[in-house]
Parts: structure tokens; sequence; C-alpha cells
């Protein structure tokens, strides 16, 4: 008998004295403080169809998170469960030997899921897999339907059509960029979201097999493509930090916003009367293949010394199943790459399909290992080029030979 079926023929009384007596407790951390009323749902239907096992849920704030947990981790008082980064930044806890290595044997489901989110959580130096994929990220261009539909405009599928789209919303004393520059990340974020059409699938094959370097004219020319568009940026971008961006795109005021998909709930939470499009970046030449920029962006993961660890695999094999999946996407917001999801948001689903067409996000998944990481690198170079301080040409050299102290192939 079920938790809920105690409760409406006992009464809360008697579910107290129902409950199994060998129940065990764990305890799961996270980032997302924001999203603990989701998480207590998404617990609640475990703890329906597992009554032995309690998860108790904590969440931190996210920019102290990954030092709270290490620090932790190494005091031998982290969580049974954790919430942890991917690729580069899931290494530094993974390498450290406190994670539960994963198979498809002690964790049934995560067979499952694609290859490339569990190499997102899959440690370099032993190729084992130590936490469960959450989450896809979708590099892109988002858009104010109303303002499209006001003006006349559809989606952009050239980069000469986004640059008469742009030039029409100025015309019509709006905005046609949100993004500002002064938050360091973002300008890796618009890169992708803008040039990963330009850059295309055979600059992205050739560079992972060694064969060229971010000098490449296909790069280059993805960097002198975003130069052209910041000149639709509202005026002192270089000094409009992340919040002021995504402020002016919520306002109304910013026909559209380069970025990740994580910005639709962040957008839909500051203004729900928002009408929401997207369109992936647009090409050079009609004709050729439209991407987007897509990585992984985190797991769920065991810690090697719980004192539980068959409850901690079986909670961690429940965060593998349709059920968790449906819960995540449409109650957050988010991209599961569990299959068999069904997305309740039309502009989730159109995410989704959009996924299908898609490179890498280049340097969290290739060059985010050592120091100095391509992210920082290229951040760094493009705020300069967009500030008129760089060139596109230099931009791209800067960042080859930043990322060529470690990595063999650019040193040729």
């Amino acid at each position: 008998m079920t938790k809920l079926m105690l409760r409406a023929t006992f009464g809360l009384t008697a579910l107290a004295v129902a409950a199994p007596a060998f129940a065990q407790d764990i305890s799961f951390w996270s980032w997302r403080q924001e999203d603990r009323a989701v998480y207590e749902d998404i617990i609640a239907a475990f703890e329906e169809q597992h009554p032995d096992i309690n998860v108790n849920f904590e969440a931190f704030e996210a920019q102290n998170y990954n030092t709270i947990l290490s620090t932790a981790l190494a005091g031998d008082s982290g969580p049974d469960v954790m919430m942890v980064r991917a690729h580069g930044a899931f290494e530094t806890v993974a390498a450290g030997g406190y994670l539960m290595p994963l198979t498809e044997e002690t964790v049934p489901g995560l067979d499952t899921l694609p290859d490339a989110a569990l190499a997102a959580e899959t440690l370099s130096s032993d190729g084992q897999i130590y936490a469960v994929p959450f989450a896809s990220q979708t590099m892109l261009v988002i858009y104010n339907k109303d303002i499209f539909d006001q003006l006349g405009l559809e989606e952009p599928s050239t980069w000469e059509d986004l640059m008469a789209v742009s030039q029409a919303i100025e015309d019509a004393g709006m905005f046609p960029f949100a993004n500002g520059t002064a938050t360091a990340w973002q300008n890796e974020t618009i890169v992708s979201a803008l040039g990963s059409s330009i850059i295309g699938k055979d600059f992205y094959n050739d560079l992972v097999a060694g064969e060229t370097d971010f000098t490449d004219p296909r790069f280059v020319e993805a960097l002198v493509a975003v130069q052209e568009a910041s000149q639709y940026f509202p005026d002192g971008f270089v000094g409009l930090d992340y919040a002021s961006s995504q402020q002016l795109f919520t306002s109304g005021m910013a026909g559209m916003f380069a970025g990740g998909s994580f910005e639709i709930a962040n957008f839909m939470g500051q203004n729900p009367d928002l009408n929401l499009g997207v369109f992936p970046a647009p090409v050079a030449e009609e004709g050729d293949e439209h991407l987007v920029g897509l990585f992984f962006d985190g797991g769920y993961a065991g810690n090697a010394d719980t004192e539980h660890p068959e409850a901690v695999q079986t909670f961690l094999s429940f965060l593998t199943t349709p059920e968790f999946g449906n819960m995540f996407a449409n109650e957050l917001g988010n991209i599961s790459p569990i299959p068999g999801v069904e997305f309740e948001r039309p502009l989730l689903q159109e995410v989704a399909q959009l996924n299908e067409n898609s490179i890498p996000y280049i340097m969290l998944v290739h060059f985010r290992y050592e120091e100095p990481s391509g992210s920082v690198l290229l951040q760094a170079e493009v705020q300069r080029m967009l500030a008129g301080e760089t060139t596109p040409e230099a931009a791209a050299q800067a960042v080859t030979e930043g990322i060529a102290t470690y990595y063999e192939p650019f040193q040729d």
C-alpha cells in the first residue's frame, strides 16, 4: 500500500505508524535553490514508489556550491546524492575519488541515455561514468513573437535576413538585440548562438581531429559575423551586464536575445506574458545547414562513501526514467536527455527538434579541462573584439596560442 493510499484510508496518524521501520534516509544536495518546490514534488513521486527510502533535499547558493560541496566531500560530511557540473568542471570532483562509479547494472536506465550526455559525466582518466546527466542546453536566438508579428517579420534564415530583420526592428524604435557583453561568459554564448551555422560541422570535426585550429577562416568568419551583429546591440552594450540584458528583453524593449535555451524559463518567470519563439544561428548562404550549439549541463552523482549505496542507486535509477524526465522538463522548463519525454510546452519541443542538428558548445565540451581554458580565452577576446580593441583574426590567434600552451595539435 502506498503512502497516499495509507493517508487516504487511515489518516496522517496511521501513516506515521505504517511507515517502514527500516526506512533509509539519504541526503540530496543541489545548487538550484529556486527549484526547491519542483524537487520536493519529484522526491514525493519517488518516495511514493519507494516508501523505504526518504530523500532529504538541501539547496545552496549557486556561486558557492562547488566550494561547499568539495569541502564537505573532503571532510567526509558530503551528501549521499549531489548535483555536479559537467565536462571540465565535473572532473574536479570526480577525479578526487569522491563519486560512486555508475554502470548499467547498478543504475538501470543509464544505458538509455544519449552517448553525448553520458560523455559529459565521464571521467577522462578512467572512462567511467559517475553521474546521471539531467539536461541539455541549446545556444540559439530567442525572439519576441509579438514584436515580429507587429512589424511583419519572419524568422531569419540567412545572415542577410538577420541583418534585415535587425534593421527593421531598429527602424521601429526598438533594440534588435538585448545582449550586453559586460558579463564575460555571455560573450561565449553569443558566439555559439549566432555563429554555429557559420562555424559548421566540418570545421568542428576538423578541429577535434587536430587538423585545424581557431585561426581557420571558418571560425574567423563566425567572429566577423558576431562583430557585424553587434551594431544592433543596445547603446553602451559593452557596459551592459547579464541581468540588465535579461530585463531589457523581458520588458519588451528588444526583439531578440542571443543565448541559451535555459533563458526560456528565466524569461517566462520574469514576464509570463511574453510570446516567445526560437531560431537557430542563421547560415551564410541559403542551403547551408542550420545548426545550434549544444552542451549537457550537469548530472546527479552518488557519494562513493555513502552508508546507503543501494538506496542511492535506486534513487539515481529513478532519475533516468521518463516519469522523472517529464516532471523535470515540464515543471522546470528544461530539455531532458531522457528518451520518451513529452514536452507540454511547444517551444521546448521545438528546441528539442533543433538539437537534432547541432555542434557541441566547443570550448565547454573540449577546452575547459586545463588552464587557460578555451572559454576564458574566447570570452576575453570576444569582449575586447566587440569593444573595438582587437580584430576577429587577432582574437582567433590569441585563443589558439593560449590553448596551444597545453594542447599538442595546436603546437605544430
